[in-house]
């Protein structure tokens, strides 16, 4: 069995917590918890004739008080950079996050997760910056925790391309 190491990483309150526990639980809750440090879950997946297990490591939310711990990301195979697309300040952190990340470990596979797109009336990220960050080769999904749209397929997207599938 093949295990692979993914780090969830974003500003604070951008629902890296929720889309976890979504993915690995089926569940989701509107009330916030902060996470403290890192929180490790894991989830077997199939994909094709293989069995992978994802262990998720849930890193807390970075902001202008608290940097990230570049030891949590070391032996990463891959990183979710999670963004709230009702706050554009949360992606120019995410964009942060990458470039802190890739000086530190060299490039790993790295997923771009615009989530809350249930909230769409109040989305700041515009069509024309999706584009743009995808002509720069970022793999971009949308996501909503609250609803599930999105999460599973991220995950297996993401599981698929680290096994090379």
């Amino acid at each position: 069995m093949v295990q692979k190491k993914v780090c969830m990483l974003g500003s604070f309150s951008v629902g890296k917590t929720s889309l976890v526990r979504r993915f690995v639980e089926s569940l989701f809750s509107d009330a916030y918890l902060t996470t403290v440090g890192v929180k490790i879950d894991k989830k077997l997946l199939r994909i094709d004739d293989e069995d992978v297990t994802l262990m998720l490591w849930d890193i807390y939310g970075e902001d202008e008080f608290q940097k990230m711990r570049m030891s949590y990301l070391r032996g990463a195979s891959a990183f979710l950079f999670v963004v709230d697309g009702t706050r554009l300040a949360t992606l120019e952190k995410a964009l942060a996050i990458k470039e802190e990340a890739t000086k530190a470990l060299g490039p790993v596979h790295s997923v771009l997760v615009l989530n809350k797109c249930d909230l769409a009336e109040r989305w700041e990220i515009d069509a024309d910056k999706e584009n743009e960050l995808a002509g720069q080769g970022w793999s971009i999904v949308r996501t909503s925790a609250k609803t599930g749209q999105g999460v599973e397929e991220v995950f297996t997207a993401l599981a698929r391309a680290m096994l090379g599938k």
